[in-house]
């Protein structure tokens, strides 16, 4: 029999910062199984897969008073989730290959139906991020991390300099960071996920 779950995020994320365990039983329940998968996607191995699940849970009950969500918990979960995978294989150099950056999209879009929607939801409220940063500091951004440009390319090509630059990326990461309301690393979001 699935788990049917009667809250909707904003309670269940208001019950959490307010200490109630049961909120995140309730959140674990529901979404344990997508952020396995996502996992399992990536990493394809069973133990490593379910410790990543749990830090994620860990990290959330951590951070429940700060929390801020600003994409659906869904949403949240999976971004937390790929985000711990990328750093397990940080941490694991020897078991990073090549293949596994080269493919990441690939891996992505083989995934489940489900996967491949919130992957599609986070790309789109990522991209609405973008869109609203003040115009220079979204130029400069697009330079950088779209057509891949270095700081001194793009202070050249605006006819600013380069800790210009600099101020308007470190800008538009911030806001990105504070727009998605998780402790992710934005530079391998806007690496991997495009």
């Amino acid at each position: 029999m699935a788990f049917v779950n009667k809250y909707n995020d904003l309670d269940l994320v208001k019950r959490l910062q307010q200490n109630e365990e049961e909120a995140l039983t309730i959140i674990y329940k529901e979404y344990w199984e997508i952020m396995y998968v996502a996992a399992y996607n990536l990493v394809k191995d069973r133990s490593v897969c379910e410790d990543i699940v749990q830090e994620v849970f860990i990290s959330l009950w951590q951070r429940r008073e700060k929390l801020q969500i600003k994409t659906s918990l869904k949403s949240y979960l999976y971004t937390s989730t790929v985000y711990k995978v990328y750093d397990h294989f940080s941490k694991n150099k020897k078991m990073l290959k090549d293949e596994l950056f080269d493919n990441f999209e690939n891996k992505i879009e083989a995934s489940n139906p489900e996967t491949k929607l919130m992957h599609e939801e986070l790309i789109r409220h990522l991209d609405a991020i973008v869109d609203s940063l003040p115009d220079k500091c979204r130029e400069v951004y697009k330079l950088s991390r779209e057509n891949m440009l270095s700081n001194k390319e793009i202070a050249e090509q605006l006819n600013i300099s380069q800790r210009t630059v600099e101020g308007h990326i470190s800008k538009a990461l911030k806001i990105l960071k504070e727009s998605l309301g998780v402790a992710v690393s934005i530079e391998f979001i806007v690496y991997f996920f495009r």
